[in-house]
């Protein structure tokens, strides 16, 4: 009789509760290796350096970032976006795709919930940071005060505190909810001890009853449609940051689903990033397989083709209005000073990922690895190339300058890669990389690698 396949597994290695319990749990049960040590010591030290060049530009001032009277937004703007972009993805994957029930989701979500906590708050220092004075960061949130100032609820920069805030709020809700039940396993596998209490008072007092379950998906369902929108919401009102201008190549309502498509695109790319390295890492190779890296891959067909459209509608769009400005603003991308920022970003978000459509290709850890990597400079060069070439030459040719980092802009960007990573190899350390529960959950019908074709039928 014909067999055809009906899907391919999510867990391989026919795993029984057990063995899943304890592949996923002894990575942080037993003791750190060497990988581990040498990971969170680089990352230390990144952070180090960034600390001091957050202090000289404190205590400094703005002055010590090459800034001027043009280029106002730089080097701090465009990682701002870009650690935002960063950390869509998380709730991406945890919220939508569990709404729409897509049980591949389960083996990457908790590392990808992680991503996205991180990343927003990698993305909340740039902001801080370049009002110049950190400590008077209070005056962007609307509170009643005696002086009677208020924010000003018209701008997107406001819109942006409020986005963020709600999205970091609800991100981490999300994250923690789907915890509980994995912290209360860690709990009653751990002896008599501080870790023991620890973890007790962080799991609430689960118990995996019938009433804890049940709320336990109703309030996960509840924060999945809060997080849903936001995902859209978010980069939407950060794209407005620049849409509601009207300097040239910023002036331009595509910019909303541009931005959306563009901060899931590079989402995916830094965890599948992460999930590669994690995977061997960890020897995960049973629970984070080449059917997930295949589904993610798939995605980024998706995201990157909508953002391959986008910079061809903004060129036509600035052919077709006529604007001599609007012209000049995008030949000047494209072929102005510049230029080399430009091409790099066109190769690496329009070119590269089309390599996904080969299955082989998709299928590849190796090659996967290193076009997320190009994915991932690629954006971070859009957000440059929309920022830089969209301010250094504005209408006025006696205000056009050249910019380029100091030392002090790109050691602080260089910090927010040393925080994003400590943080992430201390989540890894100290709390499950992967969904135990979840993963039970699809543990059986996951290793149902054919079924027959009249069986298939009557299902």
């Amino acid at each position: 009789m014909y067999i055809s396949p009906l899907r391919e597994p999510l867990v391989t290695g026919a795993k029984s509760y057990k063995q899943v319990t304890d592949d996923i749990l002894n990575p942080m049960e037993g003791k750190p290796g060497k990988f581990w040590y040498a990971g969170i010591t680089l990352a230390l030290i990144a952070l180090g350096l960034g600390g001091f060049a957050m202090y000289i530009t404190v205590w400094e001032g703005i002055g010590s970032w090459n800034l001027n009277k043009t280029v106002g937004w730089g080097w701090d703007i465009t990682n701002f976006v870009w650690w935002v972009g960063i950390g869509h993805a998380g709730t991406f994957i945890s919220a939508i795709l569990l709404l729409f029930r897509q049980k591949w989701r389960t083996s990457i979500n908790r590392s990808a919930e992680a991503m996205t906590i991180i990343a927003v708050m990698c993305a909340g220092l740039f902001p801080i940071i370049h009002m110049g004075r950190p400590a008077l960061a209070f005056f962007v949130l609307p509170y009643p005060n005696t002086r009677e100032l208020w924010v000003n609820f018209n701008s997107p920069l406001f819109w942006d505190v409020i986005a963020i805030t709600t999205y970091l709020t609800v991100s981490v809700l999300f994250w923690y909810m789907g915890l509980i039940p994995d912290i209360a396993t860690v709990r009653d596998r751990m002896k008599k001890g501080i870790g023991k209490k620890i973890y007790g008072l962080l799991s609430f007092g689960w118990t995996g009853s019938a009433r804890h379950w049940s709320r336990h998906e109703s309030m996960s369902l509840i924060l999945a449609g809060l997080a849903a929108p936001l995902v859209l919401s978010v980069h939407t009102i950060v794209s407005m940051d620049f849409a509601t201008s009207v300097i040239p190549g910023w002036h331009t309502t595509i910019f909303p689903p541009y931005f959306v498509a563009g901060a899931v695109f590079s989402g995916f790319a830094m965890v599948l990033t992460l999930m590669i390295i994690t995977r061997k890492a960890l020897n995960l190779q049973n629970y984070i397989t080449v059917g997930h890296v295949e589904s993610m891959n798939k995605v980024i067909i998706a995201t990157g083709s909508i953002v391959g459209i986008a910079y061809i509608t903004e060129f036509f769009m600035a052919w077709y209005s006529g604007s001599v400005y609007e012209q000049y603003a995008f030949v000047n991308r494209a072929f102005g000073p510049y230029w080399w920022a430009y091409w790099i970003m066109m190769t690496c978000n329009v070119i590269t990922p089309q390599l996904f459509w080969f299955k082989k290709i998709r299928r590849n850890l190796a090659a996967t690895f290193v076009i997320s990597i190009f994915i991932n400079i690629g954006m971070w060069f859009e957000r440059f190339v929309i920022i830089v070439t969209s301010l250094h030459r504005d209408f006025l040719p006696s205000s056009w300058v050249m910019y380029a980092p100091s030392w002090v802009e790109v050691s602080i960007f260089i910090g927010t890669f040393g925080l994003f990573f400590t943080l992430f190899f201390l989540f890894i350390r100290f709390f499950p990389v992967i969904a135990v529960a979840e993963i039970k959950t699809v543990l059986k019908s996951s290793g149902e690698k054919f079924i027959k074709k009249g069986d298939r039928d009557e299902k």
